[in-house]
């Protein structure tokens, strides 16, 4: 609010649009669909679904390759030795600059500094020491060496604490107190809270005191505790990236400039406790103890410390977010990425994209498209009903607008429906009257007066109804469904007759059958996820037993019996009730299996099958069940089985009496 009391107003540019409306799962829930009815379960639809995003949101694959290309930035800042050569190159430097100020001098004093300067250590951590209590002679060198000194104590510090580097220039020893101070406080506090002590109070004191010296703003002791054990940990990594020698000098020159500060005992003390307080970060050590490599792969560039410390976190966190982002571990899940990584790797919109895919599975669940049984995911009825609308619509796309299947039957029953019309009354009718129509025709008959009904008078309003139909859809799931490609469209086409049958035709009664080694009844809610078997089999047997016993239960349905398969019978079921496999097929499965269509024969229910291949055995053996049963064979290619089948079903229906 301005100070005139007007408002002020600005772009939304904190999340997602608070006033958006409500999240409509429409479009994922079709896209998942999709891909169900392409074959996948819908654990992998949804998976899917989340690694390629949706129509305006990125999705997992793309959130995990803008890591990448974030990571490669990193990697290609530099080298992580540049405090090592910048304190070579002062030394240098510094060494060179007294070298020529003391040429001049012709005395022996001149001669004994010179023989201290070429005996100093290759060792630059040793040969900083050595120089520490040297009367330079040159303006120059002094100026290098004291850089040298200001330039270990900022980088020793921002590797530890991010930030420390600017706060280290032109520190003064009331600066130096306050960070020895800010130590010691800090590591009270650690201490305190691994002995399991109340730090809350504690925190707040020294935050108050403290808080400049972290700019990261941490609102608690963890979020503090993490934010300085990663730093610690990324600056134990460069070390460790470094060659043997490397790692000595580098080491060397970081305790020098800590026992030159007085903080070495208080810094030993903090990598302690951050280390024990998370153990479970990388502190340097690849697998089985073995040294990382450089990760970095600038081109001669070097970087500070404390900016060499900076890359290393970020990279340690890139990683942790690119593994997050993958979902390639057990137990994976969308709610171990961790938003504010993101915000600080790849930005604002970014979490907006995580978010709206963590959202995704919940809305599903939430808004009753998907339930977890048995710790698996799957459709419920609701959703299973869209896929099978989708599906449905898919394959009327390419059917004419013939043949929606409305058989009428223009005669009595508790399930019809008045059309409009009447007609005259007939011995049998059941239909109601048409009271109205019958006293307009007694009145015509008779004239005004006295109203007298005649048999001839009476009309029945007429109603019609549909036929009622058992319908039983048998689709292979032996594994050569899955080898041959035909598979997705099976389920398809399985997914659309259910949808069919259930919204357009409900009074009749399907039941969906797989069969592989062995048969069983499909639910409705299984459809999506479900899977051909990794078994060998065709039993056909089994699968005519079970649809004989659905069509049992309704014998005043007409029955339907429709056959999608890939192959001749391969199996049958023993006295025992144990499936036997044999290829080529047994005499005694062929006979077993003919059996059964004997029997659907005699129900008067006509076996249509669905050849999705065109071998010799499979044609003999299918065109001989037609000549015993009457039914019919249709060859159909993968793309053509949703239709046929749609087709071959309608027709049946208006053409029932």
């Amino acid at each position: 609010m301005a100070a005139s009391g007007s408002s002020r107003y600005g772009a939304w540019d904190d999340g997602p649009d608070p006033l958006a409306p409500p999240f409509d799962l429409a479009g994922a829930l079709d896209e998942v669909g999709e891909d169900v009815l392409a074959g996948a379960t819908p654990r992998q639809a949804l998976d899917a679904l989340l690694r390629r995003g949706s129509r305006d949101r990125a999705g997992l694959e793309d959130l995990l390759r803008r890591v990448r290309e974030r990571r490669r930035e990193i990697r290609s800042r530099g080298d992580l030795d540049g405090t090592l050569q910048q304190v070579k190159e002062l030394l240098e430097q510094a060494v060179e600059a007294e070298r020529r100020a003391l040429f001049p001098d012709p005395s022996d004093a001149a001669r004994m500094a010179e023989a201290e300067l070429d005996m100093l250590p290759a060792d630059p951590a040793r040969a900083v020491r050595q120089l520490a209590d040297h009367a330079w002679r040159s303006d120059e060198a002094r100026a290098a060496y004291e850089q040298i000194q200001d330039l270990l104590r900022s980088e020793v510090l921002d590797s530890q604490f991010r930030g420390m580097k600017q706060a280290m220039q032109n520190a003064t020893p009331q600066g130096m107190a306050a960070l020895k101070d800010m130590l010691a406080d800090l590591n009270a506090m650690l201490e305190a809270d691994a002995r399991g002590e109340d730090t809350d109070q504690q925190f707040a004191e020294f935050m108050a005191a403290h808080g400049r010296h972290f700019p990261e703003n941490p609102q608690s002791l963890e979020e503090l505790t993490d934010a300085l054990a990663r730093r610690a940990a990324a600056a134990r990594r460069l070390l460790q990236s470094l060659s043997p020698e490397q790692q000595q000098e580098l080491s060397d020159l970081m305790a020098t400039a800590m026992e030159d500060m007085g903080l070495a005992s208080e810094m030993s003390r903090l990598q302690d406790a951050l280390k024990s307080a998370r153990p479970d970060l990388d502190w340097g050590q690849g697998r089985r103890g073995r040294q990382r490599g450089n990760p970095m792969d600038g081109e001669g560039q070097g970087l500070g410390l404390g900016d060499a410390t900076t890359a290393l976190e970020e990279l340690a966190e890139l990683d942790e977010l690119a593994a997050a982002l993958g979902q390639d571990y057990p137990g994976a899940s969308l709610d171990d990425v961790d938003p504010e990584a993101v915000r600080r790797a790849l930005g604002r919109r970014a979490v907006d994209d995580v978010r709206a895919l963590q959202q995704v599975e919940k809305e599903l669940e939430r808004q009753g498209y998907v339930q977890r049984t048995g710790g698996r995911l799957e459709l419920t009825p609701r959703a299973v009903r869209r896929i099978g609308q989708s599906a449905l619509a898919r394959i009327f796309s390419g059917l004419d607008a013939r043949g929606r299947g409305d058989h009428d039957i223009h005669d009595a029953g508790a399930a019809g429906e008045r059309t409009g019309a009447s007609r005259p009354w007939e011995f049998g009718d059941e239909q109601p009257l048409d009271v109205v129509r019958t006293v307009r025709n007694a009145v015509l008959r008779n004239g005004p007066g006295t109203v007298r009904l005649a048999v001839e008078d009476f009309e029945v309003v007429e109603t019609e109804r549909r036929t009622a139909s058992a319908v039983c859809l048998l689709i292979d799931l032996s594994y050569s469904m899955a080898l041959r490609g035909t598979w997705s469209s099976a389920k398809t086409t399985a997914l659309a007759l259910y949808s069919l049958i259930t919204t357009r035709f409900p009074q009749d009664e399907v039941a969906i059958i797989g069969f592989s080694d062995y048969a069983r009844e499909i639910k409705p809610a299984e459809l999506p996820g479900l899977e051909v078997r990794m078994v060998q089999g065709t039993n056909l047997q089994h699968a005519l037993m079970i649809a004989g016993r659905h069509l049992a239960k309704f014998p005043e349905h007409d029955p339907v019996v429709m056959v999608v398969t890939d192959g001749e019978p391969t199996a049958h079921l023993l006295r025992d009730g144990t499936p036997w496999f044999s290829w080529p097929p047994e005499p005694e499965t062929l006979a077993l299996t003919l059996a059964e269509v004997d029997k659907m024969t005699r129900r008067g229910a006509t076996i249509n099958i669905f050849m999705l291949d065109d071998e010799p055995s499979l044609v003999e053996f299918v065109e001989g069940i037609a000549k015993r049963n009457g039914g019919r064979v249709f060859s159909t290619g993968n793309d053509d089985l949703g239709r046929y089948v749609v087709r071959d079903f309608l027709a049946r229906r208006t053409s029932r009496r």
